[in-house]
């Protein structure tokens, strides 16, 4: 950013030697001359810049593009169909239901459909007729005491700190509005939480929200929490699919009095959850936390999140059931295509089961053990569109999260500078100067349009598959060019009986 500022004097500089060259040409001349060897000076003893060592003067231009290179690339060079971590026609997809405008595509499809990887649903001559609502789902097995009737879109994990205190309480006004939730993420319950929308409370490593002075588990903080009537559900956090085995980072720059008030720690430092839980080392410790969590919340749903990593962990969390009698009332499975604000590269891109295995996974893994039927599947990973959610439920889950298209919904634009404090809608950044441009009115009404407009196109697809319950969505619906070949995801992955 400071190299496009830099840009945006000099161009401003240039003007006004034009004009003093006009009328003072002598004088000027040798003022730029001076400061263009002071500045070829500075670069050739300088020693922190290679290129400027190099190429003294012109080397600039270099960083000045390098600062101005994300954007220049998502508006003038990428197609449609590029573009990284979403490409331009899924965030088109966003906005235009957000903003209530024409969704039609003209002329068909831009993708390849004999590309590998190429996914589509399998429709029926004979349709149903298109549902007017779209279904609930009941959480909450046979402990529970206070199950919650969830819709099939919801906001996935994103704390205060990580986005603004306008994003946060957008999201949570859109989720009023619409019916659905709001996952807190690690980073506590804020003001801008308690707006009157539905709240997942998630725990993470760094028991925001529920620790006491030393950083451990607090019952006593945690009930005070919790009895929220806004809360209806509990997620212990246990790794997330963008950052698997590495806790969570909140850059300093985020990290103010008001939200280190909320969390219990000290301003402006780096935040850095732990990597694990301190309350539990063992799948027994896992469920008999869940099970403390159960009691300490008076019968709300509590289940817990992950990424898989080594499957056999998750195989002995099964076991663990089986033998303790204790079950988590909801799973939610989160994919390594993630998103976040912050994560080093290398977990990012080398760590972690991918979401649609890690789906199929949980979903077979449950059944082989006879646990299916009391657990609900939550899974979040690039859900964007109608089709998404389709995919997912064929694939075994229950109900979807979403936070990248949440975003968008509010105005994120993907500038990429989610980690910098920087971000230029306001959206990831706690700079007032940036903040102000994100009107809550306006914002909170978008989510609630994108939310509805997907679950509308959710169940188009629904009824051109001759559905009329969820339980008829199965892996047989959805196909995909592998090799060559089309392949059913029910030959990709074969269903599983419940044991």
């Amino acid at each position: 950013m400071k190299h496009v500022i830099i840009f945006i004097t000099s161009i401003f500089c240039i003007i006004i030697v034009a004009y003093l060259l006009f009328f003072f040409p002598i004088y000027t001349l040798i003022g730029i001359f001076s400061l263009i060897i002071s500045v070829g000076i500075y670069d050739l003893t300088q020693t922190k810049h290679t290129i400027l060592r190099n190429f003294p003067v012109i080397g600039h231009f270099r960083y000045i593009l390098e600062g101005i290179g994300p954007e220049i690339h998502q508006y003038f060079i990428e197609s449609d169909t590029d573009g990284k971590p979403l490409n331009k026609n899924q965030r088109t997809y966003v906005y235009s239901r957000a903003k209530l405008e024409n969704d039609n595509h003209p002329f068909g499809t831009e993708h390849d459909l004999q590309a590998e990887g190429t996914e589509w649903t399998a429709h029926s001559i004979y349709t149903t007729e298109k549902l007017k609502t779209p279904p609930r789902v009941k959480i909450g097995g046979k402990e529970c005491t206070q199950p919650y009737e969830a819709s099939l879109l919801n906001v996935s994990a994103m704390s205060y700190g990580s986005l603004s205190s306008r994003a946060i309480e957008s999201l949570n006004l859109g989720a009023k509005e619409g019916g659905f939730y709001q996952n807190t993420g690690e980073g506590a319950i804020s003001e801008y939480h308690k707006k009157g929308g539905d709240i997942t409370y998630q725990v993470g490593t760094g028991y925001f929200g529920c620790r006491d002075i030393e950083g451990n588990f607090s019952d006593e903080n945690f009930v005070k929490t919790v009895e929220y009537s806004s809360v209806k559900m509990i997620e212990i956090k246990l790794s997330q699919g963008a950052k698997p085995g590495h806790g969570g980072v909140l850059p300093a720059e985020k990290n103010t009095k008001e939200i280190a008030k909320i969390r219990g720690l000290k301003p402006h430092i780096v935040v850095k959850s732990p990597n694990s839980h301190k309350e539990f080392d063992s799948p027994e410790g896992l469920l008999k936390f869940v099970q403390r969590l159960r009691e300490l919340s008076k019968g709300k749903p509590i289940g817990f999140k992950l990424c898989i990593g080594r499957k056999k962990e998750f195989e002995d969390i099964c076991k663990a059931m089986l033998e303790t009698g204790i079950r988590p009332d909801f799973i939610t499975v989160d994919g390594a295509e993630g998103g976040t604000g912050a994560a080093p590269i290398t977990f990012s891109d080398h760590v972690g089961m991918p979401w649609e295995n890690a789906l199929v996974f949980v979903d077979n893994t449950l059944k082989e053990h006879g646990l299916r039927d009391e657990i609900k599947i939550i899974t979040s990973g690039k859900i964007i569109d109608g089709f998404d959610v389709f995919k997912a439920l064929c694939l075994g889950a229950d109900l979807c999260n979403s936070a990248r298209a949440m975003m968008l919904a509010i105005g994120c634009i993907q500038a990429l500078e989610c980690h910098t404090n920087t971000c230029p809608t306001g959206v990831a950044t706690s700079d007032p100067s940036k903040m102000r441009g994100l009107v809550v009115s306006q914002k909170y009404i978008r989510v609630k349009n994108y939310h509805e407009e997907t679950l509308k196109d959710f169940l188009a697809l629904f009824a051109a598959a001759g559905c009329n319950n969820l339980s008829e969505l199965n892996r047989s619906l959805i196909f995909k060019q592998i090799q060559g070949k089309v392949i059913s995801f029910a030959e990709h992955y074969p269903e599983v009986k419940q044991a």
